[in-house]
């Protein structure tokens, strides 16, 4: 089932081109954290820009798209679900570009020993977002195929709860030698990478009752 045969292909185009903008961020914030771990700042600043350009890219394509649905009166029963589905694949860029920044601003201390755990805690919690993104076009060209594609997305939310833990028992338990403030800050950032999976989750929530709606 396609749910946008009927539409112009101007706003089909839009859809992809926001996918793609986030989709592009979670790449670029994978990237960002780890030139952040490898000390390299000139590319780390660079993934800040980058990101910060894809957001506003976002922005402008959200208020469009919803502009275009509402003006057009384009799928009038479904409107307020995409619009909150739209919102919600919002907040994880906003998210990830507040993360950077506020590691840009905080200059958190990572010592060297944790550097693969915090890239892969990263890559796993990016992944179930990543995984997000085929599904929600889904919705909107073969809609009961969505179910089937969040799977990823909860396996990896899953993850990410899992190595987050294990990450920060690593460090309050095992490394006696970093002192409890500089550990309570690396919790946060611990956290703020595990919310971009958080994240996905609660968009793959709204998305599967979407689905389920559409083809009941």
């Amino acid at each position: 089932m396609a749910l946008f045969a009927r539409t112009t292909k101007n706003l089909i185009i839009k859809i992809d081109e926001y996918f793609d903008a986030i989709e592009l961020g979670l790449l670029v914030f994978r990237e960002g954290i780890g030139a952040y771990l490898e000390g390299n700042k000139e590319s780390f600043q660079r993934h800040i820009d980058k990101l910060d350009s894809l957001e506003g890219t976002a922005d402008r394509l959200q208020r469009t798209i919803e502009n275009e649905m509402i003006n057009n009166s384009i799928i009038p029963q479904q409107r307020s679900e995409v619009t909150k589905l739209i919102d919600e694949l919002d907040e994880i860029i906003d998210s990830l570009k507040k993360s950077l920044n506020e590691i840009n601003i905080e200059l958190p201390f990572i010592p060297a020993e944790l550097n693969k755990d915090f890239i892969s805690l990263t890559v796993t919690s990016c992944s179930a977002a990543e995984e997000l993104i085929p599904a929600a076009r889904a919705y909107f060209y073969s809609t009961y195929t969505v179910r089937e594609k969040l799977l990823k997305v909860y396996y990896f939310e899953s993850e990410t709860d899992k190595m987050a833990l294990q990450l920060k028992k690593k460090i309050f338990q095992e490394m006696p030698s970093v002192d409890l403030p500089h550990k309570a800050h690396l919790r946060y950032i611990i956290h703020h990478i595990e919310r971009v999976s958080d994240l996905a989750q609660k968009a793959a929530d709204l998305l599967s009752g979407m689905a389920i709606k559409i083809i009941s």
